[in-house]
């Protein structure tokens, strides 16, 4: 646990948590991820919508950038899986949120901040999930 940064931690759950709740009181939708993208790329969406939807998506990729430009803290993160792998792993991950009618934001940020039911049941099916792989990638696998 030598990288633990607490205060950051904090920081950065509060921030999303400020984003989802203004998202929500400002436009009356959840901050999922998975339903934002989803209906970006759906063609009923109005042009206005899909403009909203966009800067939010734009927002998401840039504000990292601006950070990891303006910050003293150098930021890394290695992927050592092979392109392959990533793909897989996405897909499975995209058949997870179509399956579960939702992303972890969606249900574990917005959904349960509502107390929906099935958010919670949803956060604990994929937590436990990615505790269940964990365990089996380091201790059974050895990965």
């Amino acid at each position: 646990m030598e990288n633990f940064t607490p205060i950051s931690a904090l920081l950065g759950g509060a921030l999303i948590g400020l984003a989802s709740g203004l998202y929500l009181l400002l436009n009356g939708r959840i901050a999922g991820i998975s339903g934002i993208l989803g209906g970006l790329m759906s063609r009923g969406s109005a042009m206005s919508e899909r403009l909203e939807k966009l800067a939010f998506i734009i927002g998401m990729i840039v504000g990292p950038i601006i950070v990891i430009a303006t910050s003293p803290i150098q930021a890394q993160s290695v992927v050592d899986a092979s392109l392959p792998v990533i793909i897989v792993a996405g897909l499975i991950v995209g058949f997870g949120t179509r399956l579960g009618s939702g992303c972890t934001s969606g249900h574990g940020i917005c959904g349960l901040s509502r107390l929906s039911a099935r958010s919670l049941v949803a956060t604990l099916c994929f937590m436990g999930a990615g505790m269940a792989c964990t365990f089996v990638v380091r201790h059974v696998i050895g990965g």
